[in-house]
């Protein structure tokens, strides 16, 4: 099959989400100026560099996170492992702009310290971010956020032998459509100049 974007695929569900699999959920918590906390799941999230360690998000729409990230300037990340489905996905009703998606949800709240804004308390992990630009895409009203990670919170059981332990973790991945997927089984391969 080959299909050109704009004129369609002829598919009940669009696969593009699909193909570009499996993503990290990145479950942003930001804060506004007049101190009202949102907490929303993204799909576009990854890690864009090592040092110093930047991330991004997409955000399609002008969203409560992106109204927050403009007065302010700060974001935390939290990564979003099996055990928090039910949470995770509470928060991404939508919500006005005043009511607390940490409360709606039932998300427990932690402060973060370098940044204004809470994180998640159980989530596997939290990154602590100074946002560096917002870059309007092309459409109708897409956006990338970039940030630099100043903080980094990792759950203590969740390190093993000194590393980060995505097994243990239950990472959780978002695929097309309205499926996810857990992380149980992961392999080492070393780089042919390792």
């Amino acid at each position: 099959m080959y299909y050109r974007p704009r004129d369609g695929h002829n598919l009940p569900h669009n696969p593009f989400n699909a193909i570009v699999s499996p993503r990290p959920i990145g479950w942003i918590s930001t804060r506004a100026s007049s101190g009202h906390e949102n907490l929303a799941p993204y799909s576009f999230f990854n890690a864009v560099a090592y040092v110093p360690p930047q991330v991004m998000f997409a955000s399609i729409g002008s969203k409560d996170t992106l109204r927050n990230l403009r007065e302010t300037g700060e974001f935390c990340v939290n990564l979003v492992g099996a055990d928090q489905i039910a949470v995770m996905n509470a928060s991404s009703a939508a919500f006005e702009f005043e009511e607390d998606e940490f409360t709606q949800s039932g998300a427990l709240r932690a402060p973060c310290r370098e940044i204004a804004c809470s994180r998640v308390e159980d989530a596997p992990a939290s990154l602590e971010c100074k946002m560096t630009q917002i870059v309007q895409l092309a459409g109708k009203d897409n956006h990338v956020v970039f940030g630099e990670v100043v903080g980094i919170h990792i759950r203590p059981d969740l390190i093993v032998d000194g590393r980060f332990d995505v097994v243990k973790a239950r990472m959780l991945s978002r695929l097309g459509y309205r499926d996810y997927a857990e992380v149980t089984k992961v392999f080492e391969l070393t780089r042919p100049n390792d």
